[in-house]
């Protein structure tokens, strides 16, 4: 008698998860061993995680003394509350909110200072950008000509730089996810408890100031 066939068809194979560039258990079987007070589990996140967090919080800042402060509350912070985690998002993605939310939290304490200086740009006008932040080329404008020729100058970077500093925090926080760290969308609105729409509202109109700032450069 045959054996009855397996109606069903053939199951798709499960994808393994692909496993990290140094050579330790992905975050996941970290976390678990951390959360069970394994200190060496939680030193490998840290140098995993480390360099990106404090990237971030220097470009927030623009301090190395606050990057570093911010770096070592956010991995204190994330031990403390490491059994409250519960990996319904990326354990990267719940540090990135706990350095941003203490990047923000020193920021706020140093404008509430006497001689804090509260920058907020205005509206800007100019080239156009699409509903979504893409920026939107415009006819008859070498913006974007006159750039390709001096992207990669120091002093573009040094005005870029400059420019990103008079976001308000909250934009900021949200371009420096999306354009210098590559976050995804939804990644972002996990990270800063937020939802898309507001994630890529706050991009757009970051984008809009960032825009009026380089267009003087460009001479725009």
């Amino acid at each position: 008698m045959d054996a009855p066939s397996n109606t069903s068809g053939p199951q798709p194979a499960e994808t393994e998860p692909l496993a990290p560039a140094d050579g330790h258990p992905p975050d996941a079987e970290l976390v678990l061993l951390a959360q069970k007070g394994d200190a060496q589990a939680f030193s490998i996140l840290v140098a995993r995680h480390q360099r990106q967090l404090y990237r971030l919080a220097l470009r927030m800042t623009q301090s190395e003394a606050d990057a570093q402060e911010i770096l070592q509350e956010a991995f204190l912070n994330a031990w403390q509350k490491l059994p409250l985690f519960r990996g319904e998002a990326q354990f990267s993605s719940w540090l990135y909110r706990i350095a941003a939310n203490s990047a923000l939290m020193r920021l706020r304490r140093k404008r509430r200072a006497p001689d804090a200086v509260s920058d907020q740009p205005a509206e800007p006008a100019g080239p156009k950008f699409t509903a979504d932040g893409q920026h939107e080329e415009p006819p008859h404008s070498d913006w974007s000509q006159r750039a390709d020729d001096k992207l990669l100058s120091r002093e573009l970077g040094e005005h870029i730089d400059a420019a990103v500093k008079t976001l308000p925090d909250d934009y900021r926080t949200v371009f420096l996810l999306k354009d210098v760290d590559g976050l995804s969308n939804e990644e972002i609105a996990d990270a800063l408890e937020l939802t898309v729409p507001a994630v890529k509202s706050r991009l757009h109109r970051a984008r809009l100031a960032l825009r009026e700032q380089l267009g003087d450069f460009f001479g725009g």
